[in-house]
């Protein structure tokens, strides 16, 4: 096979494959070994299922339904662009009996479309606005796939994870912001056998890349024509984007704009002083560097002085998280939540922003009881020691490696001070 992310090579015989898929995957359900002939990115998604505590008789749930679902589909970029991903996919669909889906980033399916006949066989597998398809949910299949390698990708019969939906292939292509570069979602074709054929996939990408040239074509609705945009969650160095240049931060400028854009007031030099240093031998000649040097990286007008703020509106994640969680939006908020805010910096006044933010969410999720939303905290690398969500999921879905890791972070709290390191040899 010479491209692994397609389903099957020239010549394969698709009905002696899915026999052959189908005893590799009784084989990894029971010994938790891949056999051949299963593709690489098949095993490496099986494995992460299955860490991710997915059974292969599971189903999809739905989370999102009636007013929820059209307010947050409303307001997702990708709605932008579902005009054009119909135009280009929607008649392939209709004609080959196959389904149109659009998923978000978290592998919520937004939109279905295609052969009615399709979509009532469809929706007994849970195959619907609103269901959550990420791989850490259901296993692999292409949409959740596809969002969690960021890659596009066939999923062909007996490779999906749960039985339920080894009837079906499907291709899928992530859509990225053209502007930070983030995975927005993922366009996907569902269908039958005939879609494990090199062109669905090629299909795919081309109308993901189509959906990102639309999204660069427009800007955001009500956004000003000179406003920044600032990425900061989930990274040490944030990224700004002014006047249609990507500007990658050092860690002391992402600090000193993550404050500012919080602070549209503006700060005074002592305020962001106390803001930026523990250190109090840290003089404010330092600082009036710092700040010069921002000056002349964002380009004239953009920094005032007398307080130090930006002259210009400043939307960033950070606001958008806090806004969701605001209105009660949380699988909202936790779709737009990549992380924590700057988790490398040691700035006080972003420690206490950073662990507001993720307090506040991780609050939420515990209060929800969304089994899925808890686990992609849970298995999130700031989410893996979290006692609380842990405790949280083990409540609403007690699989046995659910509990099985409730149970190692309780005996680790447990533990007198200085245990772990004698039982290291």
């Amino acid at each position: 096979m010479t491209d692994s992310w397609v389903a099957l090579e020239q010549g394969a015989d698709p009905v002696a494959r899915v026999r052959e898929l189908r005893r590799a995957h009784e084989t990894f359900t029971q010994a938790g070994t891949v056999p051949r002939p299963v593709r690489s990115v098949v095993a490496d998604s099986w494995r992460r299922s299955a860490r991710a505590g997915v059974g292969p008789d599971g189903t999809a749930s739905v989370e999102l339904t009636d007013a929820d679902l059209g307010s947050y589909r409303a307001e997702h970029p990708l709605a932008r662009a579902m005009p054009l991903v119909r135009e280009l996919l929607g008649s392939f669909a209709a004609d080959g009996e196959h389904l149109l889906a659009v998923c978000d980033a978290q592998g919520r399916l937004l939109w279905v479309e295609g052969h009615p006949v399709t979509r009532r066989r469809a929706d007994d597998m849970n195959f619907v606005p609103g269901a959550r398809w990420a791989e850490s949910a259901v296993g692999t299949n292409a949409p959740g796939t596809a969002v969690a390698v960021d890659r596009p990708v066939q999923v062909f019969a007996a490779e999906h994870f749960i039985r339920r939906v080894q009837p079906w292939t499907c291709a899928a292509a992530p859509v990225h912001d053209p502007r930070t570069g983030r995975v927005l979602g993922a366009v996907d074709i569902t269908g039958g056998d005939r879609l494990a054929h090199p062109h669905s996939l090629g299909f795919v990408q081309a109308v993901a890349r189509a959906a990102e040239s639309q999204l660069a074509l427009l800007a955001p609705p009500g956004a000003a024509a000179d406003a920044l945009e600032l990425t900061a969650l989930g990274r040490d160095e944030a990224q700004l984007l002014v006047g249609g240049r990507k500007i990658r931060l050092s860690r002391r400028h992402s600090e000193i704009l993550v404050l500012l854009a919080h602070h549209p007031e503006g700060l005074t030099g002592d305020e962001l002083l106390c803001a930026l240093y523990e250190d109090e031998s840290v003089t404010p000649v330092t600082l009036r560097a710092e700040l010069t040097r921002l000056r002349r990286l964002l380009g004239p007008g953009l920094l005032g002085s007398r307080p130090y703020r930006l002259t210009v509106a400043v939307e960033s994640d950070v606001a958008v998280v806090e806004r969701r969680l605001e209105t009660g939006s949380v699988t909202a908020a936790a779709a737009a939540y990549e992380g924590p805010l700057l988790p490398g910096s040691q700035a006080p006044a972003v420690a206490r922003l950073r662990h507001r933010l993720a307090d506040g969410l991780r609050t939420a999720l515990v209060t929800r009881r969304d089994p899925d939303l808890l686990a992609d905290w849970a298995h999130a690398p700031w989410g893996e020691d979290d006692l609380d969500v842990w405790r949280a999921l083990a409540a609403v879905r007690p699989t046995p490696a659910v509990r099985a890791r409730l149970n190692e972070l309780e005996a680790e709290l447990a533990a007198p001070p200085g245990w772990g390191r004698l039982l290291r040899p």
